[in-house]
């Protein structure tokens, strides 16, 4: 026997409070993994400033977008990208207990022209 968590006497309104639950969660969830990213890539570089992480919906899951300063890109990517790589299984752990697909890009700030 299933206990419903929601107190409503309508469906519709136990559903509709399920999914803002959901979405609500899903964005504190989404925040998370950004400042553990965030965190882990402002430890490797020279220029913590520079660093942002933002997110954009993947087909299957969230796109961590990671943004460095030119000069710090090598930190954070590494020897044979085993600093990226390991940064990514990290994120991969994580997003397992979290039942949600999160992905890692890692790209250079770009310079304005001048």
């Amino acid at each position: 026997m299933e206990v419903s968590r929601c107190q409503s006497k309508t469906p519709m309104r136990c559903a509709m409070t399920d999914l803002a639950m959901r979405t609500v969660n899903r964005e504190l969830l989404t925040q998370s993994m950004i400042d553990l990213v965030a965190a882990m890539a402002k430890a490797l570089v020279d220029l913590p400033d520079e660093v942002t992480v933002k997110s954009a919906p993947d087909n299957d899951g969230t796109a961590l977008l990671l943004r460095v300063a030119p000069e710090d890109l090598g930190k954070v990517i590494g020897k044979q990208g085993r600093t990226a790589r390991s940064i990514r299984t990290i994120l991969g752990a994580a997003s397992m207990k979290a039942q949600h697909r999160f992905s890692l890009d890692i790209q250079r700030v770009e310079e304005p022209p001048a």
